[in-house]
């Protein structure tokens, strides 16, 4: 009795053996089934690219490097941060003087450096550097985008002038289908270039690149749309942006002891709040100069005597001193102060408190976005281009979060539909309805006492 029971014990341990051992061959069928070549086996789920990805955080030039050799590590990148910092400040002083085209082709120009370091990563992640015309699609997508919100923006505000000729007036008309079409062309093009073996990683790739379109294309057509509307709606948003940066890695340096969020542990509460209030402050007074001059404050418009983008215009009431009434429970202290219950404060300052808010609160979130992203895949910065700081993207985490910011306000607040756009409206109706909307215009202006028709 006691051998059959010792036999029945050993059958039952030799099932579960087995089972346990199926159930880690299914586990490990189930394992390489996800696994779409022998590349994918050595990497496993492990993805530690700061061996591949360049950091610019401790770079620096030579020379540089040598003078600073005796500082310690924490005081040596506070020097070479702070200088770098200088340099890139009076670097765009610099693109600001030279014009909004020169602005719009910087934006273009940090518009493809932040979308390669965002790709190479996409590429190193996946590790297939072999497989065929992906780098080629992924640069072909980049440039269809930039056809079709580049030609959005020169539709909208240069329709007018489009329009005198016959090759430019099609392109205008069929901009969106051209577009359309551009972009099928790349998607059949990426269908015709699967590989049976990389399916997944193909399809990984291009979801990483529509991503890294919509990250960074989007965003920076919003920024050239922003321009438009006045170079202060630029400037004063990337001003409070790299304002809100500086300070806050100040206050966080020299004051900083309680950690504010995992993401990125150096950041502090001290930092954060200290970078706060110098932000709003800073944004107030910018923003109080630069509505003095009508270069910053008006619309860009193609003049079409001078054949050229101009920046001059009436100043509106926005940026002009107006007079407001004080609520009642702050009238007292009012009356003390200026003798009256109003108080004369120009409206595009309490506009500007609006964004050194979010700047302030919000903004941060796209550089703890972007430290997540990075300690995702166990890298320091997007790149090395910029000693002390990292990558292109590195700097510009917040500012696209920011653009999208700015755009929104003003189309929600501020902004009317410009003569130049309904203009180009007008001109793809037919001879016929233009007509009918001239009429019907000239006896409205008319009616109302606006236009005087000279007597017949």
């Amino acid at each position: 009795m006691a051998d059959l029971r010792k036999r029945v014990t050993n059958n039952k341990a030799t099932d579960v053996d087995t089972e346990t051992e199926n159930e880690g061959f299914n586990q490990d069928s189930d394992a390489n089934l996800d696994l779409d070549s022998e590349d994918d086996k050595s990497l496993g789920n492990k993805v530690d690219l700061s061996n591949t990805i360049p950091s610019g955080t401790d770079k620096a030039p030579e020379l540089l490097d040598a003078t600073l050799s005796s500082l310690p590590p924490r005081w040596r990148n506070w020097v070479i941060r702070g200088i770098f910092t200088w340099v890139m400040i009076f670097g765009f002083a610099l693109m600001i003087y030279a014009g909004p085209l020169a602005l719009m082709l910087v934006v273009l120009a940090v518009q493809v450096k932040c979308f390669a370091e965002i790709i190479n990563i996409g590429y190193a992640v996946y590790k297939i550097h072999g497989l065929p015309w992906f780098r080629s699609l992924s640069w072909y997508f980049l440039i269809t985008s930039n056809y079709f919100f580049y030609g959005e923006s020169l539709v909208d505000y240069f329709g007018v002038v489009d329009n005198r000729t016959e090759f430019l007036r099609a392109l205008v008309k069929y901009h969106r289908f051209i577009s359309f079409s551009l972009y099928i062309g790349g998607f059949v093009w990426f269908v015709l270039s699967l590989v049976k073996r990389y399916y997944m990683k193909q399809f990984s790739l291009f979801a990483w690149t529509h991503v890294a379109l919509l990250i960074v294309v989007t965003q920076s057509y919003l920024i050239i749309r922003n321009i438009f509307q006045g170079l202060i709606w630029f400037i004063v948003p990337v001003s409070m942006i790299v304002c809100n940066d500086v300070m806050a890695y100040m206050f966080g340096f020299f004051f900083g002891r309680t950690p504010l969020i995992k993401l990125s542990p150096k950041k502090t509460w001290e930092g954060f709040i200290g970078g706060g209030f110098a932000t709003v402050i800073f944004g107030l007074l910018i923003s109080y100069v630069l509505c003095q001059y009508p270069f910053f404050v008006c619309p860009i418009e193609f003049n079409e005597e001078l054949g050229r983008m101009t920046l001059d215009c009436e100043p509106s009431p926005l940026f002009r001193p107006q007079e407001y009434t004080v609520p009642a429970s702050l009238a007292p202290l009012v009356r003390m102060v200026t003798g009256k219950n109003t108080v004369m404060i120009i409206p595009f300052l309490l506009h500007s408190l609006s964004m050194s808010v979010f700047s302030s609160v919000i903004g941060p979130f796209g550089g703890f976005f972007a430290s997540g992203f990075k300690r995702a895949f166990k890298i320091k910065d997007f790149g090395d281009i910029i000693p002390g700081h990292g990558g292109i993207m590195d700097r510009f985490d917040c500012q696209y979060l920011m653009a999208t910011f700015v755009n929104v306000y003003i189309s929600s607040f501020i902004r009317m539909d410009s003569p130049q756009k309904l203009l180009q409206q007008i001109y793809s109706l037919k001879p016929e309805l233009q007509l009918e909307l001239f009429t019907a215009l000239r006896d409205s202006l008319t009616t109302r006492g606006i236009l005087q028709l000279p007597a017949p």
